[in-house]
Order: structure tokens, then C-alpha cells, then sequence
């Protein structure tokens, strides 16, 4: 059995941290953190969805036209081939659970 930290962070000033829970063929989890002020930018990713759900701070999450403020406990969907993002609009630091099925080049 495979066991992951959720605790885990890491910060850095110049650019978004993502960090690796597991990962198989199939899906992704990662941690990502945040500093106020970094993103994301919008992207898509053609036959995999994606999650991103609030651990701590604030988030703003883009999914097509549509953008929305996330707190914690709360996680939004990007399905199939629709362009998402995440931004930290501050003032604390954002921390992420990020799944994505299937992974990337998978």
C-alpha cells in the first residue's frame, strides 16, 4: 500500500510548486502551492479531466469562461478539453489537491 503526506509543502517566489502524491497510468494527485500573487495559466489537456481542490487559502479557478473564488473544502472540475487555470489573489498562501486522470501522455 502506498501512503502520501497531504501535509506536504513547498514554496518557492518565482513560480508555482507542485509536488507528486502518486501517480500510475491512469491518474495523478499532486500538492500544489502557491504563492499570493502566482498562477497558473490557463490551459487545457484533450481527454483528461482534472480537479482542484482547496486544502488551504484562497483560489481562483477558471474553467472555460467561467472563473469563481474556492475556499477550503471546496473543488472545482475541468472537464475534457475545456481551457482551466488557477490563480492565488493573496493575501495567504494556497495549498491544492490536484487530481488529473488519465495523466498527462499517459
Amino acid at each position: 500500500m502506498e501512503i502520501a503526506d497531504l501535509s506536504v509543502r513547498r514554496f518557492a517566489a518565482d513560480k508555482l510548486q507542485k509536488l507528486n502524491l502518486f501517480e500510475t497510468p491512469r491518474f495523478f494527485a499532486d500538492i500544489y502551492c502557491l504563492e499570493p500573487g502566482q498562477e497558473q495559466p490557463a490551459h487545457t489537456h484533450e481527454g483528461a479531466d482534472k480537479v482542484y481542490a482547496v486544502l488551504e487559502g484562497r483560489a481562483l479557478v477558471r474553467v472555460g469562461d467561467e472563473e469563481r473564488e474556492l475556499r477550503p473544502q471546496q473543488a472545482a472540475l475541468a472537464p475534457d478539453g475545456a481551457a482551466h487555470g488557477v490563480r492565488n489573489p493573496g493575501p495567504e498562501r494556497l495549498v491544492l489537491l490536484v487530481f488529473m486522470a488519465p495523466a498527462p501522455g499517459k
